[in-house]
């Protein structure tokens, strides 16, 4: 049903046949909404009309907000449909939208976010922008009452300084599209990231900067190779106070697993209350690196709490990982995960109450302030002072259990249950890379259930990539993030499994990048494929943010690729990368921490090994088990099976053909940049190499 501007409801609006969850949230305002496409923008021109382009997600506390007090009113609806075509967008559907359009907020106000508000001409040119608009102003902040009908005068009276406007950020924004490049990036650029983030960095509760506070951990990785490259203590020391106090904090849930989106004060203790899919494989790849370089089990504990989290509340019937789930049910964030004491005292009861209620830093007036008010609310957020010794873990286990029965019987968030291919390809490198460091063969099995699923669904009849998958429909051609994500957890279940299908795979979807992706004149990949939609720009990514830039991606798949392939040009193209968007790195190094990992690892010292055994035998399993077992970042590892499965291997790594096992045993070469110690069959021997500087 479409509802009138009145309110009263007689249809639907057009957003009721989307596929997107956010989309269908919108489908019965009052708001004539249109999906993205050419009818919007006909009916745009015909009408000489501006386009109010609004773009979110639907785990989006915010996006909800604005909902409630101006699409779904009458008022601000009829406004909207009188002056504007309006149209709706999921940014997670189509990042490539929203990437052109959040740049030009930031290039106009100096900040973005989400629900982003962007005015535009029928030739989709942006002339305002801006985040969220409540209703009525307040605050300093502008209402769509008063925007409105400002806009609406503007168009119809002052319609050249609209022009001007839309054509100035318009070449703005190709501009910034095409960076000036410079020289190769350097060892100087990796230690000019590590001192600026030790300058950010909170020694007293982790983490980087004020607040809030976002996980971001690629900056956690970068600083783990660069300990382990460089030996730098304070590096390590960075990564574990901050994986410590996010562990122990409030933006982890306690009773159900899983990390929240961010924490909005210093001490990780009031988390932004939605989860995302990125962020349980981002920090499980973070985690379980913490854990092979220090060998500490609460690493290990909560890499295996978040599949616990994945598995049972985001992974599909069909083995792909759903997208996210809200920040708040029954119209309030965070209801579902916060506590009164009573309602402790009630689950609980007697000693195990009193421990759990201490331990979790419950209070009777309850531990969270109302946003608007900055009054208690009784309500508690459930977190840890210090970690729990192992006897008190076992308590707190037990109550867990209870509170976890408990919560299932409240109204859970809505979960948004597309499958994403970008996002479930790092989820499947982090399941992958966690089974290998904590030998937990049923990590790798899923990871290989959901690499089965992307590649017999989200592909098109000519094998392209897809996006999107809901509802047993796949959709919308993939960006470069869905290939240069996708083929990274190939490449890390290649290592985890052997089976060299995922290898073929991941270099068949490489090549494709490349050719559909490749920016020929100036070097770098673009986000959209040659044969794209056609947008305002054709943009380039390299921001690495709360996921990390496909380009970023990208360069490190290559030159793994290559060192496994022995293809010199696939480097060059990862070199290629940091060139391109050398100087934008240089002045804000910070920003780009997933693109200096793969710098680190071309700088080196890194090394190739190959394993040269029987598939399943003792012997080789005792090498692979301690190169899995061990904190090498900076290496590939091939095995070499002897026997059946030999031919596979050596087409895609030719130079493994001569490397085989010794006298029957299982047999390790150690090459650093190409070149191989001798082989040896001793596993200290192996790893011995692997440390040498």
């Amino acid at each position: 049903m479409q509802t009138s501007a009145s309110g009263s409801a007689t249809h639907r609006n057009r957003l009721g046949a989307a596929s997107s969850p956010y989309l269908l949230q919108h489908a019965d305002n009052p708001v004539h909404w249109f999906e993205w496409g050419e009818e919007a923008f006909a009916a745009a021109r015909s009408e000489d009309k501006p386009i109010f382009l609004s773009i979110g997600y639907s785990t989006c506390h915010w996006c909800h907000v604005m909902e409630h007090e101006s699409f779904e009113d009458a008022e601000v609806a009829r406004l909207l449909n009188d002056t504007f075509i309006c149209i709706k967008v999921d940014r997670e559907e189509r990042p490539d939208i929203d990437n052109i359009y959040m740049a030009a907020c930031q290039m106009m106000t100096g900040h973005g976010g989400w629900p982003l508000t962007i005015i535009m001409t029928p030739e989709k040119e942006p002339f305002m922008a801006g985040t969220y608009f409540p209703k009525e102003s307040r605050s300093g902040r502008m209402g769509m009452l008063e925007l409105l009908p400002r806009i609406k005068e503007l168009w119809a009276n002052d319609r050249d300084r609209i022009h001007q406007s839309a054509v100035s950020v318009t070449q703005a924004l190709q501009n910034a599209q095409q960076p000036a490049g410079g020289e190769e990036l350097t060892a100087e650029n990796l230690l000019a990231a590590r001192d600026q983030l030790q300058a950010r960095f909170d020694a007293e509760h982790g983490g980087f900067g004020e607040q809030p506070k976002f996980p971001t951990p690629h900056q956690l990785l970068f600083l783990l190779r660069h300990w382990h490259r460089t030996g730098d203590a304070e590096s390590l020391a960075m990564v574990e106070k901050t994986l410590e106090a996010m562990r122990l904090g409030g933006i982890y849930d306690h009773v159900g697993f899983g990390f929240h989106r961010y924490s909005t004060d210093r001490r990780w203790h009031v988390p932004h209350f939605e989860k995302m899919l990125y962020d349980q494989a981002m920090l499980t790849l973070a985690y379980t690196e913490a854990y092979l370089a220090t060998g500490k089990d609460t690493y290990a504990r909560t890499v295996e709490e978040i599949w616990t989290y994945v598995e049972r509340d985001m992974t599909a019937p069909e083995g792909g990982f759903y997208s996210a789930e809200d920040a708040d049910s029954e119209g309030e964030e965070g209801k579902f995960y916060m506590w009164t004491e009573a309602e402790l005292r009630q689950v609980l009861t007697g000693k195990q109450a009193e421990f759990a209620i201490a331990s979790m830093n419950v209070a009777s007036e309850g531990n969270f302030r109302d946003e608007a008010t900055g009054r208690m609310t009784g309500d508690n957020i459930l977190y840890l002072a210090h970690s729990l010794p192992a006897d008190k873990q076992e308590r707190w286990e037990a109550a867990r259990r209870k509170l976890l029965a408990h919560r299932e019987g409240r109204i859970r968030p809505q979960r948004d249950d597309k499958i994403l291919t970008d996002w479930n390809g790092l989820m499947i490198s982090a399941l992958a890379r966690a089974g290998q460091a904590l030998d937990q063969d049923h990590l790798i099995a899923a990871a290989e259930q959901a690499a089965g699923f992307l590649l017999a669904h989200m592909r098109d009849k000519q094998g392209r990539l897809l996006h999107r998958y809901r509802s047993g429909q796949a959709g919308i051609l993939g960006h470069l993030d869905d290939y240069a994500f996708l083929t990274g957890g190939l490449l890390d279940l290649y290592e985890a499994t052997f089976d060299a299908s995922y290898l073929r795979t991941a270099l068949e979807l490489n090549g494709e990048m490349l050719e559909r992706f490749w920016d020929d004149e100036h070097g770098g990949l673009f986000f959209t494929a040659d044969d794209g939609e056609a947008l305002l720009v054709r943009s380039k990514e390299i921001y690495d943010g709360a996921v990390p830039s496909g380009n970023s991606v990208a360069a490190l798949n290559l030159i793994r690729l290559g060192r496994i392939t022995s293809d010199p040009a696939l480097e060059e193209r990862a070199t290629a990368i940091g060139r391109t968007f050398a100087r934008q790195v240089s002045r804000a190094p910070t920003a780009f921490t997933q693109l200096l990992s793969a710098v680190a690892f071309g700088v080196g010292p890194s090394w190739e090994v190959v394993i040269a055994g029987k598939r399943g035998s003792d012997d080789a399993a005792a090498m692979l088990a301690a190169l899995r077992g061990s904190y090498h970042p900076h290496k590939v590892v091939i095995f070499h099976p002897q026997g059946d499965g030999r031919a596979e291997i050596a087409q895609l790594a030719p130079f493994v053909a001569k490397q085989n096992s010794l006298d029957g045993k299982a047999t390790a070469y150690v090459c650093r940049n190409y070149a191989c110690k001798a082989p040896t069959t001793d596993v200290a021997e192996m790893l011995a190499a692997l440390d040498e500087k």
